[in-house]
């Protein structure tokens, strides 16, 4: 499996694409290509790094290895230009494609000459979702090998869900302002002072590790959320944030963008909290009837949601109830069954 050159694949670091291809790779035995890490990578993949920044460099390094290693399966993420080039330069492995955002606005896929030549000369295009391969599919006539296979989550992995849920509101995710976090803000801040015994909590970055930096937009929501009464922690280990979403009543993805896919929607349905989304991108095909909807952008719409869900609570146990048993949808042996005939071989990658 070969990721970005700048991915971080390490529990450090990690982004959504990383812990997807964790967890594929650890299901199916493969391993994983990807750039020089600082950090720690994951101890239980094996990891090849390649030095290199730029495309052509981190691609060639790739290939080179991969000549050297020469599998019968490559699955390349996010890269049609690599993907094609692994192609060309391995004939007799069979190329996947995986696209987890949008198509249209990737190098190598932005017309329609692009995406039929990627098409043609691949096994398989993936998309994580149907949102995403209908937009790769706008202009193609022939799209057999143009598929669909959601984001898995390995659901042994996650923590026990608590007993009795902590009357907290909760939003986990990148803090840009395509992820919402300026309605969730509004939204609480409307909401709270009639929420008694209620309280609301951010985490996360403006990106994934550590030395995440404190932007202008990152200082700006960090003072909105404390004039709020929110609190604010910042960036946390993906471990933390799992921990939280085990605890809390409800979890808000308020994106207002669409979304190629939402795993953070998908984590909260199955770590049991009750789920607010936007009616928006690939959160639709991800929580299906076991979320509360609100039109993205819509603060008022959203503090309702929040109210209601908070104040009635079988609402709330009835909705986190269905997001439990359709998070059982997505787990990683079931994703990993799909994947395997999608490869259309039982080799390893």
């Amino acid at each position: 499996m070969v990721l970005p050159a700048r991915e971080g694949f390490g529990p450090e670091r990690a982004g959504a694409i990383a812990m997807v291809v964790r967890r594929l790779a650890l299901a199916s035995h493969a391993r994983v290509i990807g750039g020089a890490q600082a950090d720690a990578t994951y101890q239980d993949i094996i990891f090849e790094a390649v030095s290199g920044r730029s495309p052509l460099i981190y691609g060639l390094g790739v290939i080179r290895r991969l000549r050297v290693l020469s599998p019968t399966i490559i699955e390349v993420h996010q890269q049609p230009r690599l993907a094609r080039a692994i192609a060309w330069a391995l004939p007799n492995a069979r190329v996947l494609l995986f696209l987890h955002n949008e198509p249209l606005t990737m190098r190598g896929l932005r017309n329609v000459a692009a995406r039929r030549r990627t098409l043609a000369s691949l096994h398989r295009v993936v998309c994580v979702s149907e949102h995403l391969r209908a937009s790769f599919a706008s202009g193609l006539s022939e799209t057999s090998n143009l598929v669909v296979l959601p984001n898995p989550l390995t659901l042994a992995e996650l923590p026990p869900r608590a007993a009795i849920r902590s009357p907290e509101i909760l939003f986990a995710g990148r803090i840009v302002e395509n992820k919402g976090i300026a309605d969730f803000i509004a939204a609480c801040a409307a909401t709270l002072p009639s929420l008694c015994g209620w309280s609301a909590r951010i985490i996360g970055g403006d990106r994934f590790g550590s030395g995440s930096p404190e932007t202008p937009y990152v200082g700006a929501m960090r003072k909105a959320a404390r004039d709020a009464g929110i609190r604010f922690e910042g960036y946390r280990p993906h471990a933390a944030v799992l921990a939280a979403m085990a605890e809390v009543a409800i979890v808000v993805v308020p994106s207002r963008w669409p979304e190629p896919f939402g795993l953070t929607a998908l984590e909260a349905m199955a770590s049991g909290a009750a789920l607010i989304v936007s009616r928006t991108g690939g959160l639709l095909e991800v929580a299906g009837e076991a979320a509360r909807y609100v039109p993205p952008g819509d603060v008022a719409a959203l503090a309702a949601a929040i109210g209601d869900l908070a104040t009635h609570d079988a609402a709330r146990a009835a909705l986190a109830s269905a997001g439990i048993a359709r998070a059982a949808q997505f787990d990683t042996a079931i994703i990993k069954a799909r994947l395997q005939a999608l490869r259309g071989v039982e080799s390893s990658v």
